[in-house]
């Protein structure tokens, strides 16, 4: 089925986003999360006859909306494999990456893929078709310890344990197929004042562990410094803390828990340098475009 690019997803900073990747005209660059290819056709538009651009995504949708471009090339992946895929087409250094995390808005209207606490459907959230693990799998096979560090550590609920226990409760006597059997099963932990918020907060969580985000997005930020030339630009944005804690401690530090070593002179050796201060979208943009209200965007470049 064909999609119209503009009810696909509409870019979340675009022009801050790419404009933080300071274009070369001649350069090489990666959008690791091509979508409706908003952002990959921002940077074509600066790029010369001379520049080539790769784009990721693992999302089979996406494909429908690939740009007939020959300085364009689409790979159907997951980021986290971005040096081996690279690799494959015969490059090795790019001049710059950009990243837009999460779910995009065509994941989040079509109600079959389970992504939007708004639609009753089968408990999915794969971002990739070919995954073979699904919300479903997790909910009715993970164990109660699973589930509660689930929860707790990706939905950051305090109740973590008590919504693991009943899901264990509940699927004793039969599966739980779908999202309103998910959410009848959970009402308790959804009182009428705070029950969107909740369950959104319980929706990221399996939807994080059904597509390893944070490990994929670790993989991916390991390898960008790998694959960044010298003076190249990593322009990121994410949506929740969560993601945001990870890209600002690798943007700042080069890992992701602890301190760089110093060098003999006592200052900290760190891989990239901060090119702007968090940007986040204007109320005008937010206006227009709800799923910015959460976006932040960090821009580094690698010393």
């Amino acid at each position: 089925m064909m999609m119209i690019v503009m009810e696909y997803h509409n870019p979340v900073l675009l022009k801050e986003t790419v404009d933080g990747l300071a274009i070369k005209p001649d350069g090489v660059y990666v959008d690791v999360t091509f979508g409706g290819g908003g952002h990959s056709r921002e940077i074509i538009k600066r790029l010369g006859p001379n520049g080539k651009l790769f784009a990721f995504d693992q999302d089979e949708d996406a494909q429908a909306n690939v740009i007939d471009d020959e300085r364009f090339v689409l790979i159907p992946e997951n980021f986290r494999f971005l040096k081996r895929y690279l690799r494959f087409h015969g490059v090795t250094e790019v001049d710059g990456i950009l990243a837009d995390l999460g779910v995009s808005s065509h994941q989040f209207d079509v109600a079959e893929r389970g992504f939007s606490t708004r639609f009753e459907a089968e408990l999915d959230m794969r971002m990739s078709k070919k995954n073979d693990v699904s919300a479903y799998s997790v909910i009715n096979g993970y164990e109660e310890e699973q589930l509660k560090k689930m929860f707790f550590d990706y939905g950051e609920l305090k109740n973590a344990r008590g919504i693991a226990n009943t899901i264990v409760a509940a699927r004793k006597e039969k599966e739980i197929k779908n999202s309103e059997e998910f959410k009848t099963v959970l009402n308790r932990f959804l009182p009428a004042h705070r029950s969107n918020k909740i369950l959104a907060q319980m929706y990221q969580a399996i939807r994080i562990e059904v597509n390893q985000e944070i490990e994929a997005l670790k993989e991916f930020l390991l390898q960008s410094l790998e694959v960044l030339k010298p003076g190249g630009r990593l322009s990121v944005i994410s949506y929740h803390s969560l993601e945001d804690r990870l890209v600002k401690r690798y943007m700042r530090n080069g890992m992701f828990e602890g301190e760089p070593e110093r060098d003999m002179f006592g200052n900290f050796e760190v891989p990239f340098k901060s090119i702007e201060k968090l940007i986040v979208p204007t109320d005008d943009e937010i206006a227009v475009n709800n799923r910015a209200r959460s976006a932040k965007l960090r821009v580094a470049e690698k010393k």
